[in-house]
């Protein structure tokens, strides 16, 4: 496996995605990744190289600015990277869809199949990537946020996948219903997995935060990276 840092920019903004892959002759499917709320940090980057073991191109992409990183556990402080971005979802959006662009130029990328996927604040972005119509085959959120927010939705082309704990308490069951009405209206392909007795996080090994609702589970884990691993071989 090869990674490497690729700049690119968003406006007068540097960023900083790390790319995984596995060296061929040909151009291959792409895998954006987008960050959680503490930034484009290690597990982030582990996520592109899981992509990569796959047989695609993983990349870990930057929505905050080149070396710009929040800390584990640190609430007030990754809330205050993430919250300029949630609140502002026509900067959201052109800061994922920059990445997109940037990497549809790679030479290892094969720029007509590309697809999304996030983890929490990551999973906004993902889905925020979708309604802004770019031409992707699909976007995936883990354990991401639904709730749309203040601009206008596009047409969306994207297959969406969606995996959830249902003890959520950041994506309560009513907004999971919202959502899935909201992609039966816009004649979305969607999916959503719920897995009982999960709450947010449940991917990152180091979560376990009860009183704040993020605890890693293993085996919803290894369900949620089945479900990913069949939906990029059904969209690729």
């Amino acid at each position: 496996m090869l990674t490497k840092y690729i700049d690119y920019q968003d406006g007068d903004t540097q960023l900083e995605g790390y790319m995984a892959y596995h060296e061929t002759d040909t151009p291959k499917p792409a895998v954006l990744v987008a960050h959680d709320w503490s930034g484009r940090r290690e597990f982030a980057c582990k996520a592109a190289e899981r992509v990569a073991a796959m047989g695609y191109v993983g990349f870990a992409l930057d929505m905050y600015g080149k070396g710009i990183f929040g800390r584990d556990g640190d609430i007030e402080g990754n809330a205050a990277l993430m919250n300029p971005y949630a609140s502002d979802r026509a900067l959201l959006r052109q800061r994922i869809n920059a990445a997109l662009h940037a990497v549809r130029k790679l030479p290892q990328v094969d720029a007509a199949r590309i697809a999304a996927m996030g983890y929490c604040f990551g999973g906004m972005c993902a889905l925020e990537l979708a309604r802004s119509g770019a031409d992707v085959k699909g976007v995936i959120s883990i354990h991401g946020i639904f709730a749309p927010g203040n601009v206008a939705n596009k047409k969306m082309s994207a297959k969406v996948l969606c995996l959830h704990g249902h003890d959520d308490p950041m994506v309560p069951p009513e907004q999971v219903l919202a959502f899935e009405k909201e992609m039966t209206d816009a004649g979305v392909d969607w999916q959503v997995h719920v897995y009982g007795g999960t709450m947010h996080a449940f991917t990152n090994p180091v979560a376990n935060n009860p009183a704040f609702g993020t605890v890693y589970k293993e085996i919803a884990a290894k369900r949620a990276y089945q479900s990913i691993a069949n939906f990029l071989a059904e969209i690729f």
